[in-house]
């Protein structure tokens, strides 16, 4: 089992900056990935930003330039930068982390972003 918990959401002006943390505990050498996503109210659950073990990432096209994804391997914890922060940024962002037989995720953290 994977314990994800992040933290670090709140309310911020648009051109704002927050940074996320995700903290894993558990079984994480059997982690392939990690990732945040986000949801906003009514739609659905769309990647945001995702880091291999190795350091791979890759970021949505919306977020490119602005939300930036790294990991600390030491402290086993995920951080999503969010820099120039959007109005329609506003979500519930979550932490996720992959493995070859199954997903854990956070319990998520809102983000909203005001104009």
């Amino acid at each position: 089992q994977v314990q994800l918990v992040e933290s670090g959401g709140g309310l911020v002006q648009a051109g704002g900056s927050l940074r996320l943390s995700c903290a894993a505990s558990g079984s994480i050498f059997n982690i392939n990935s990690m990732g945040w996503y986000r949801q906003a109210l009514g739609k659905q659950r769309d990647l945001v930003a995702i880091i291999s073990s190795g350091g791979s990432t890759h970021c949505a096209d919306s977020v490119k330039g602005r939300l930036t994804i790294s990991r600390d391997n030491a402290k086993n914890t995920l951080y999503l930068q969010m820099n120039s922060l959007k109005p329609e940024d506003t979500a519930v962002y979550y932490c996720a982390a992959h493995s070859n037989w199954r997903d854990y995720w956070g319990q998520g953290t809102q983000v909203t972003v005001s104009s």
